[in-house]
């Protein structure tokens, strides 16, 4: 049972979860007018409006049931909440200071005494009557209603246990466990309402570990805003089931962590200075403190809207290939929604034609491109003629096939509709698509992802809905004449270990153009990159942007400290790269910048500049995991480290692209 203090946090692993029960789970959504934080008229000290009557709308549980109703309050909306925690709750408090900032607040707008409520746990319901506020402990000092009403699921709770159980409790409780009977005069909406902020903060956004954390700038900004958008995106469908799941298991384990943390900080302050259990709980408590470190890392991956489909979901497909048919044979399968004699033949003339001593091919027809998918097996051809088509499941490719439009991409178009979480989920050897326009609705990831194995898309339109086209560890990727546009994310998201070439694209009107994702860990492989005469243009953020973790700043500090061997590995934006020996550096730029020349002109100069910056900053990531993959091998007492640069590259080329009006530039580098 919560107590109230900030270290009883309610750390569920369904905090964050849109499951509720209880009362909560009975309300039904519905508009609230607009009450406390919401009226634009409020006055500055909170206070209750003059006008007559309740603002708010009343609850009765379905079912029989003796309990008056009570205040519904918990279907605010997100702009709601936000501003009742930055602008009256929290404010720029730290984390230390929430609770104290919480207690002003509530004296300003709670009635403290006067009103009922229902005292509701998970082991039973009774009504009771608030006779004061015990603001700094954010707790009410209550005392059983006349009449008596109890619904427990146990048959012992009596008025006389539950009596006992007030004394044991002093008569007070958490603010959070109290569900405030529904008056219709008004007098009490502030307290309801605000009874239901701090509800809500310490069941879904408070953790227990919050008050340890750095304290140098504001609690709101750093922890609130994320984890309140992502409670909200996963009400609205937002976020991936599966990355649901690993949010809340994620918070159980960083919360089991922590309390095994505690306890064994607990244990060492009652242990003889010096003793031997001593050092072992020390050595325990390090490695419990870098688990937990790490699990509260990843938490706030998922908590980040930029970052949470980057890092925080590696979905890993267990769609299996079919492999070659029993009998051996390939078939072509042919989409469309009505056959006409003339489609028919121009199809027998340039797809259909059978060359001499070529092996007889079966034909089937299918009026959906998902039918013809799920019937493929490894070597066969899906041709969609021209048409609209609506799909409401995930094209799962497992197989080596061939998906091409018959005609340009404009007039063969395939709509995504409905709840799911891909669109195009490619796990084949050797899959191509071409020729066909995929546009995206109600998505939750991206429009095509290639979890591994070698996806080539030729002459294709992508309409994106959140990011683009994902890249997964150990997949190749390769795009020609395409065009994507319009994702919420990146258009491409590019993995560790992955292969990618892009070539003669137009990535566009997106949330960041092309987003690399440099290490996850010290053992991912890093991405070979190939971008040739794409045109990067058009995107809210940058047009490519290379993501890392900030532990390789410390590095980057370390190849500027003037030595040698590190001037060596030191990449110069300013001039032209060192020639050093064992590090030809000057020849790993030419890869990159030979063809450059050809468009010395002024006019091309900014997306010159905009390649020359890439590899640049690809370079030095380059170097930086050099350098760390060195110290670990010297740590092992292996010294024999690979210095040469280009051992693992990172591209093969970045030649020719044009970046025009991105919002913040052609390149840019996220440190998480």
């Amino acid at each position: 049972m919560a107590d109230g203090s900030l270290t009883g946090g309610g750390l569920e692993a369904a905090a964050m979860a849109p499951e509720r029960t209880g009362w909560a789970a009975e309300q039904e959504p519905a508009s609230l007018e607009k009450g406390l934080f919401q009226d634009e008229d409020s006055c500055s000290d909170c206070s209750y409006r003059d006008k007559p009557g309740s603002s708010l709308q009343s609850f009765m549980p379905e079912g029989k049931t003796f309990f008056p109703e009570i205040f519904q309050t918990n279907q605010l909306l997100f702009y709601e909440r936000f501003r009742a925690y930055q602008d009256y709750i929290l404010a720029d408090c730290k984390a230390s200071e929430v609770q104290e900032f919480t207690a002003e607040f509530l004296e300003k707008v709670l009635e403290p005494s006067g009103w009922r409520a229902v005292w509701h746990t998970n082991v039973f319901k009774v009504l009771v009557e608030a006779t004061d506020v015990d603001f700094a402990a954010l707790k009410a000092v209550v005392r059983l209603a006349e009449p008596y009403l109890c619904d427990s699921q146990v048959s012992t709770f009596t008025v006389e246990c539950m009596k006992e159980l007030l004394d044991l409790k002093e008569h007070r409780l958490p603010l959070q466990e109290l569900w405030v009977v529904f008056d219709d005069s008004g007098v009490f909406d502030q307290t309801a309402l605000a009874i239901e902020h701090v509800r809500f903060f310490y069941q879904n956004i408070w953790r227990s570990w919050d008050e340890e954390e750095e304290d140098e700038y504001d609690y709101f900004v750093r922890c609130v805003e994320p984890r309140l958008r992502l409670h909200y995106d996963i009400l609205e469908d937002r976020v991936p089931s599966g990355l649901i799941v690993d949010y809340r298991n994620l918070l159980s384990q960083c919360e089991e962590s922590y309390r095994k943390f505690l306890n064994l900080r607990s244990s060492l302050s009652n242990c003889n200075s010096d003793s031997e259990q001593e050092n072992i709980s020390m050595v325990e408590g390090l490695k419990l403190y870098s688990e937990m470190e790490q699990l509260k890392q990843k938490l706030k991956l998922i908590e980040n809207p930029l970052l949470r489909y980057v890092f925080g979901y590696q979905k890993n497909s267990n769609i299996q290939a079919k492999g070659v048919r029993p009998s051996g044979q390939k078939i072509t399968h042919v989409v469309s929604s009505t056959m006409v004699v003339g489609l028919l033949r121009s199809l027998l003339t340039d797809r259909l034609c059978q060359e001499p001593g070529e092996e007889e091919r079966e034909i089937q027809f299918h009026s959906d491109p998902l039918s013809a998918i799920n019937a493929c097996f490894e070597g066969d051809t899906v041709i969609v003629c021209p048409g609209h088509y609506v799909v409401h499941g995930t094209f799962s490719i497992a197989d080596s096939i061939e998906l091409e439009g018959y005609g340009l991409p404009d007039d063969i178009v395939i709509e995504k509709r409905g709840k799911g979480d891909t669109f195009v989920d490619c796990t084949g050897a050797d899959i191509k698509i071409s020729g066909i326009k995929f546009v995206q609705h109600d998505a939750v990831e991206g429009i095509l992802i290639v979890h591994r194995g070698k996806t080539t898309l030729e002459n294709c339109v992508l309409q994106c809905e959140t990011t683009g086209v994902t890249v997964r560890t150990s997949a190749e990727f390769l795009m020609k004449n395409s065009d994507l546009y319009g994702a919420k994310g990146a258009g491409i998201e590019i993995y560790p270990g992955s292969q990618c070439t892009l070539s003669d694209n137009g990535i566009h009107h997106c949330k960041e153009g092309i987003l690399i994702k440099d290490f996850l860990d010290e053992h991912y492989d890093i991405p070979k990159i190939s971008m040739v005469n794409n045109i990067i243009h058009n995107n809210e953020g940058y047009g490519v942007v290379l993501v890392k973790p900030t532990i390789f700043s410390d590095l980057q500090e370390n190849a500027e400290d003037g030595t040698e061997e590190n001037k060596a590995l030191k990449i110069q934006t300013s001039g032209e790269p060192d020639v050093t020996e064992g590090v030809d550096l000057e020849e790993l730029m030419q890869c990159a910048t030979g063809k450059m020349e050809l468009y010395a002109r002024t006019d091309l100069s900014e997306q010159v500049e905009g390649n020359c910056e890439i590899v640049n900053e690809l370079i030095a990531a380059s170097t930086q995991k050099g350098q760390m993959k060195k110290k670990r091998l010297s740590e092992l007492g292996i010294t024999q480290a690979d210095d040469n640069l280009m051992s693992q590259e990172m591209f093969v080329g970045i030649v020719g692209n044009q970046f025009k009006w991105n919002g913040k530039g052609s390149f840019g580098t996220f440190l998480f």
